[in-house]
């Protein structure tokens, strides 16, 4: 028995675990995703201020906030969607052992990542809305702009220390990155 196939034996019901965690935050995010997907999709065709009756172009085509939304709608719509099919990859993966390594904590990171991204686009196309249609009563905007940054703080707070350990234990140093001095003998029952 090679030092492999003693390690895979040992582990089994470690990889078990890994499995069944990583598909339950890819199931969470694929639900998040998919959620954000048909919101800001809708959004897209359900512009603030409506159309014009007769040209059928947006009304706020020329505004500055205006532009704000739509390229925040759109990149929150293509991140989102990249989170969900990252998410997917994740969830159709068949968890071998060298797959724990690389590929599933790469595709973790990036849905995380662009999860994290499509959140945070959507609140400022939602806080952009805002500005366009009460414009002029920006004393209500305000208190709703710092509400609007709860779900971003929230997943940020929840989520962002998985992404970090996620990116250290696959990208980091390692355990074997100890620095000693030169010539000086480490203790490995310290690593």
């Amino acid at each position: 028995m090679t030092a492999r196939d003693l390690f895979a034996k040992n582990h089994k019901e470690l990889a078990k675990e890994g499995e069944r965690s990583m598909k339950e935050i890819a199931t969470s995010c694929t639900v998040v995703g998919a959620l954000i997907i048909t919101i800001m999709f809708t959004a897209a065709f359900t512009v603030p201020g409506g159309n014009n009756g007769n040209t059928g172009m947006p009304l706020f085509l020329d505004e500055t906030l205006f532009k704000v939304f739509i390229v925040s709608d759109a990149l929150s719509l293509f991140s989102s969607t990249t989170s969900v099919m990252t998410f997917l990859g994740v969830l159709t993966s068949r968890y071998a052992e060298a797959d724990f390594l690389k590929s599933l904590p790469k595709k973790m990171i990036i849905g995380l990542f662009t999860l994290f991204f499509s959140i945070a686009t959507m609140m400022i196309a939602f806080v952009s809305t805002l500005f366009i249609m009460l414009g002029e009563k920006s004393w209500i905007v305000i208190p709703i702009i710092l509400l609007s940054s709860a779900p971003i703080v929230s997943f940020a707070w929840m989520q962002f220390p998985l992404l970090v350990d996620i990116f250290i234990s696959t990208y980091g140093a390692g355990i074997f990155a100890k620095k000693g001095k030169p010539g000086e003998v480490i203790d490995l029952s310290d690593l």
